[in-house]
């Protein structure tokens, strides 16, 4: 069913201060797109069969645009530790398990499962070094039809020898064959170039993955200023760079021509922040993780009034949780803490904007994705708030609100991606 009316409560963006409430009102989905919301259906759609979720609330899937799929496993461990210390002791340790396919297929299989029951539609991953269980990872995603770009990352120095590519050219080769073999492989799955960070990846490996970039037009996803003790290693592995972000675009993995995520950016200074706009860089805030590893709290207030691309992650397992609706809350709690104990000069976020980071501002990397604007691809999760119960009255607006700081995977009742309902 490819043409068809959604009927509910809206909840949606038309822009990052914006938020639309419709009760009791209708989407017109063509061909996945959306080709409408009403208050009352056109009679010229009357024929048109009725998905009706009466008083539920119908929001726009969500993009969770920084997730590390195989530290799935192990989120809530080590939130006592800072980045450095926690990647050798927890994350790099795991991510070596995924050599063993068998161990692979029990470990995605948890995490697209968990997926499929979040608030979440689109995602940029992480996965490992190992193609056999990237590869995997891509298979599980598509047919659970959750549309994700997918990384093989990148890493051969400065990581344990059970988990580093054994040279440059073979990092090189072992990426390009999994592009072939990966780039129209799947209906809803994409690769994307990911070196895992400037201190893992060797200065011949950066080049080659941008020369990779441009004969195969792919995207790239990485980390950028997380922490401290990370941009003092950048300065000295490149010295000639004026910033953090100055050294992937001395590589050429800094957005401009081919999309570009970069995780984080807590610490960016005003002439990077300025390179990534000029880019057109998304910046995938992570709060959670941000907090939990004691990285800080990014200016994400400040991000938006300046015009950058911002979407909003989960980190897992920086993050502890794969629920984009907790993502949500942690963004306005971080930015309250960063605002009365740092930086008076950058508000507090408000929800209208953390529900548009979540949403379309996340989506937007993925195209025309997030909202229920006209012509946008029609992602949408159906959230049943009835056992959330309270003893009076509430607008939906308070209803919505209240649902990102309450409701889980067990009031999600349907599921839409690109106009294929996959759950529900």
């Amino acid at each position: 069913m490819r043409t068809f009316v959604v009927k509910g409560n809206l909840c949606f963006s038309r822009s990052m201060d914006e938020l639309a409430l419709m009760e009791h009102s209708h989407i017109v989905v063509e061909g996945g797109r959306v080709a409408g919301v009403f208050r009352t259906l056109p009679e010229r759609y009357a024929q048109l069969p009725v998905l009706d979720y009466g008083e539920q609330l119908i929001l726009p899937g969500m993009t969770d645009l920084h997730v590390h799929a195989p530290q799935f496993a192990f989120r809530g461990l080590g939130m006592d530790m800072e980045l450095l210390e926690w990647l050798n002791t927890y994350t790099f340790p795991e991510e070596s398990k995924y050599k063993e396919l068998e161990y692979a297929d029990r470990a995605y299989g948890s995490f697209v499962n968990h997926l499929l029951h979040s608030t979440t539609t689109r995602a940029a991953i992480f996965a490992t070094i190992h193609v056999p269980a990237t590869e995997l990872l891509m298979q599980k995603l598509d047919r659970a039809g959750l549309s994700c770009y997918v990384g093989k990352v990148n890493m051969n120095r400065n990581s344990p020898v059970y988990l580093r590519e054994i040279s440059t050219n073979q990092a090189l080769r072992d990426t390009e064959r999994w592009l072939c073999e990966t780039k129209e492989a799947y209906r809803t799955v994409k690769p994307i170039l990911t070196p895992r960070f400037i201190p893992s990846c060797t200065d011949d490996l950066m080049y080659g993955l941008a020369r990779l970039q441009a004969k195969y037009g792919v995207p790239v996803q990485s980390h950028l200023s997380e922490n401290y003790s990370e941009i003092a290693w950048i300065r000295e592995l490149c010295p000639r760079s004026k910033h953090y972000g100055d050294a992937y675009e001395q590589f050429g993995l800094f957005g401009g021509g081919y999309p570009c995520i970069m995780a984080h950016c807590v610490h960016s200074n005003e002439d990077e922040q300025a390179l990534m706009k000029k880019n057109g860089v998304f910046i995938a805030h992570s709060p959670e993780s941000n907090m939990n590893l004691a990285s800080g709290v990014a200016p994400v207030n400040k991000f938006l009034d300046d015009g950058l691309r911002v979407g909003l992650a989960t980190d897992v397992a920086g993050g502890s949780h794969e629920s984009m609706l907790r993502a949500m809350t942690h963004a306005i709690q971080a930015s309250k803490l960063r605002w009365r104990l740092y930086d008076q000069e950058v508000k507090p976020l408000p929800f209208e904007r953390a529900f548009y980071l979540a949403t379309m501002g996340g989506g937007a990397f993925f195209g025309n994705v997030g909202s229920f604007l006209d012509g946008y691809e029609f992602d949408a999760v159906v959230l049943d708030d009835a056992s959330l119960d309270h003893p009076q009255e509430l607008s939906v607006r308070a209803r919505l609100e209240r649902a990102a700081y309450l409701a889980d995977d067990r009031n999600l009742t349907a599921k839409f991606v690109a106009g294929q309902k996959i759950l529900g």
